[in-house]
């Protein structure tokens, strides 16, 4: 499934998917765009792969994809890698294949949650690199 054939997620009963939404007392530090489990799931950028991480250290179930590029990283989660740290990716490469967060949060529109890191490890409103995959 191609990064520009996914629809960011609504708000549905475990919130909103936008960035800056809240999730109690913090914020939603990406943007939730909609996927079904199983399907499979390209680099939004060229560059390396650098990490291959779990995204709750109380569930090994769930796993994220990191994607650095010209000193931005770019976390892909709730994706199963199809790719190995070191990997260098162009933005068509599959990287994972999405998986399904029922289990935990049940009730909850499917997707994969998409994060942009600065070198100071700050937050960026993804949004616009997103948009800028569509054709």
């Amino acid at each position: 499934m191609q990064l520009f054939e996914l629809a960011f997620r609504r708000c549905d009963g475990h919130g909103c998917g936008g960035f800056g939404d809240s999730r109690g007392s913090r914020k939603h530090n990406g943007v939730d765009l909609i996927c079904q489990a199983g399907a499979r799931v390209q680099s939004p950028v060229s560059g390396r792969v650098t990490k291959l991480g779990y995204c709750y250290a109380d569930d090994l179930n769930f796993r994220y994809v990191e994607v650095s590029s010209h000193g931005y990283r770019f976390r892909i989660f709730y994706v199963e890698p199809l790719v190995a740290v070191g990997d260098e990716v162009s933005r068509k490469t599959f990287i994972g294949v999405a998986q399904s967060i029922a289990s935990r949060y049940q009730g909850i529109t499917p997707h994969v949650h998409f994060e942009l890191m600065n070198a100071d490890d700050e937050f960026i409103d993804p949004t616009p690199v997103i948009l800028a995959q569509q054709p």
